[in-house]
């Protein structure tokens, strides 16, 4: 019985493992595809997570909910801190954490 328990702990943690990858890869290329959207550079090539919760979607199913950070340039010499958050593995927020009224410059 334990070495059951231990086996389904194992393949539980290895599906874990695996759907963050997922998600973190979703995560970079939706950062990717809004930065370049806007003109602007996205630092680093990554994202880094700052929140996992479950939540319940709109059908009342528990799904998880991962936020994301991420750095992107407005002129190249500047970095400013954006988000991304994705509930199970759909794009729910982005967020550039930019004034509405700044000016960017584009990067050449």
């Amino acid at each position: 019985m334990l070495e059951l328990l231990s086996l389904l702990l194992l393949l539980l943690v290895g599906w874990w493992w695996f759907d963050s990858l997922r998600a973190r890869e979703i995560a970079v290329r939706e950062a990717r595809v809004a930065c370049e959207a806007e003109n602007l550079q996205f630092l680093d090539d990554t994202v880094g997570i700052s929140n996992v919760k479950l939540i319940r979607n709109e059908q009342g199913r528990l799904i998880w909910q991962r936020s994301y950070d991420f750095e992107f340039s407005t002129t190249g010499n500047n970095r400013h801190r954006g988000s991304i958050v994705l509930q199970a593995h759909h794009v729910s927020l982005i967020n550039l954490g930019l004034p509405p009224n700044t000016h960017l410059h584009l990067i050449p």
